[in-house]
């Protein structure tokens, strides 16, 4: 079995893989880390790991980690299963580097975007050489909600719902109809964007919004919620067999 392990600002992910299949999955906080691993590990014959960072782990939990996981840590310069052609490598998220990675392992020789709806959404492009290209970064719907009433006066902070109609007839119905029509026709534009340039295109959505999201799109797309761990179980496997 293999554990992946995804460090978020505040939370963390834990996922179990037997194979190809993810059999458990553990949601925790960043303070808790050192303790609830080795409750997992307790209960599963961990043979390997890996660990994906969007925020700084200190190196004390690190190195905690270290001692009881024979450990990657996924970076710049992880061997990965696709051609880096990102003008900055140094500064592609790790959680970028793993959706790609997990876009080549499930779709080979496909174009693929790959779009996360989280606190950003990004976009991310594979041709089907399995060349990386880059991608766009825009505010996820939280951030949305947050800008319309952190810069006004009078705006109030709402939590997402699906617009009753595009034509916001009160003020609530309003910002619903500005923040998630807007996403939506932006992810919408994007992907045509891309069938445009590149023809045939695989589209997966991926993300805390996934669901929120998945029905309310024009196009067809893949809707996984757990591709980035997918991804970075890929590259644990890419990296072990090329140790």
């Amino acid at each position: 079995m293999n554990l992946i392990i995804d460090v978020g600002n505040t939370r963390v992910k834990a996922a179990v893989f037997e194979k190809d299949s993810l059999i458990e999955l553990f949601v925790f906080e960043k303070s808790k880390i050192v303790s609830e691993i080795k409750k997992i590990i307790s209960n599963h014959k961990i043979s390997s790991a890996i660990i994906s960072s969007v925020a700084k782990l200190s190196d004390f939990k690190l190195q905690k980690l270290h001692q009881i996981l024979d450990l990657v840590e996924l970076s710049h310069q992880t061997k990965v299963p696709f051609k880096n052609k990102y003008a900055t490598p140094k500064t592609l998220g790790v959680d970028r580097i793993a959706l790609a990675s997990a876009g080549v392992r499930k779709y080979p020789n496909k174009n693929i975007l790959i779009i996360d709806a989280g606190t950003c959404v990004t976009f991310d492009f594979v041709n089907k050489k399995g060349e990386y290209l880059g991608g766009a970064i825009s505010p996820g719907i939280k951030m949305r909600y947050n800008a319309l009433h952190n810069y006004t006066a009078k705006l109030p902070l709402l939590e997402a719902s699906t617009p009753e109609s595009y034509i916001g007839n009160n003020t609530n119905n309003s910002i619903h109809s500005g923040v998630v029509n807007g996403i939506c026709n932006e992810i919408d534009g994007v992907i045509n964007q891309y069938k445009e340039e590149f023809g045939d295109l695989t589209v997966v959505l991926t993300g805390g919004d996934t669901n929120f999201l998945a029905k309310q799109l024009k196009n067809g797309i893949f809707a996984n919620p757990n591709f980035v761990l997918e991804g970075l179980h890929t590259i644990l496997i890419y990296n072990r067999a090329n140790d």
